[in-house]
């Protein structure tokens, strides 16, 4: 047996083959292609090689792009403007000759995390990755909300002046590259940046918690790596903001890094539907 994982990010996508659904050969990392026809070949090229002549059981992909509702083509995607309107799992179960399951991607790495990583023996997790964009995604016993195709949640306003402000064009990583002009990293772990954007973040997710009610909440992506956001003063923050709820929730930094997505899909897998 053979699975095929893939996990498309704005700049790379993640691409490993489970032989099992319990454990992940090592994953092939290439870059993203803007064009959609050149990224479905390189997916099916490099899906061809490793199964290695064998036949594929199933494929699941995490997407960074809002879906149609029966999770088929590509709506919407910020980063993968040109991707827009094809029908991905129709191409790629036309290519590869097996069923082709598609995610919202932090709803695949928010999977991974609530049954591998940082949120294991949650029953409702919010996952939230802050990196080239902005997303979050609700987890509730194991399973990725089924709203999820249409969540958006970087877009949500966190201004209500004459021009509103969303979230993501304060906190990605692309805002902040293109404000100071350079990758983030560079701006060095004591810079005052980090703290504002902690506040920032506190307030999205002090919005998004009113809604969702999660008893975990996971921070994932490169923006809370060690030169970055700290996950512990976003909870400083939202303690001092927090209002409608009893308590904050359990605060904590993503466990799998990069592999998330390639986790939450075996785990997506595993399950019927």
């Amino acid at each position: 047996m053979a699975y095929l994982i893939i996990d498309v990010g704005g700049t790379k996508m993640r691409i490993a083959m489970s032989r099992d659904l319990s454990r992940l050969e090592e994953p092939v990392i290439v870059d993203t292609p803007q064009n959609y026809q050149k990224a479905l070949g390189a997916l099916i090229m490099a899906g061809r090689d490793m199964a290695k002549g064998g036949t594929l059981q199933g494929v699941v992909v995490g997407l960074p792009a809002l879906l149609s509702a029966d999770a088929q083509t590509i709506l919407d995607a910020t980063n993968l403007p040109a991707w827009e309107g094809h029908a991905f799992a129709r191409d790629l179960e036309n290519a590869l000759g097996a069923r082709v399951i598609i995610e919202n991607d932090t709803g695949l790495v928010g999977l991974g995390e609530a049954v591998y990583g940082a949120g294991k023996g949650t029953r409702t997790l919010m996952y939230l990755t802050v990196s080239t964009g902005v997303n979050a995604a609700r987890i509730v016993d194991g399973q990725i909300d089924r709203l999820n195709h249409g969540v958006s949640t970087g877009r949500q306003y966190v201004s209500m002046g004459e021009h509103p402000v969303p979230w993501e064009t304060v906190i990605s990583g692309a805002a902040i590259q293109r404000t100071y002009g350079k990758h983030p990293k560079l701006l060095g772990k004591d810079n005052p940046l980090w703290e504002e954007l902690a506040r920032v973040v506190a307030f999205g997710v002090h919005n998004t918690v009113l809604h969702w009610l999660p008893e975990r909440i996971v921070l994932g992506g490169s923006m809370f790596n060690e030169i970055g956001i700290s996950p512990e003063r976003v909870r400083f923050h939202l303690e001092n903001i927090r209002t409608g709820y009893p308590a904050v929730p359990q605060i904590v930094h993503a466990s799998l890094g990069g592999l998330g997505g390639l986790w939450g899909g075996i785990a997506r897998l595993k399950q019927k539907g």
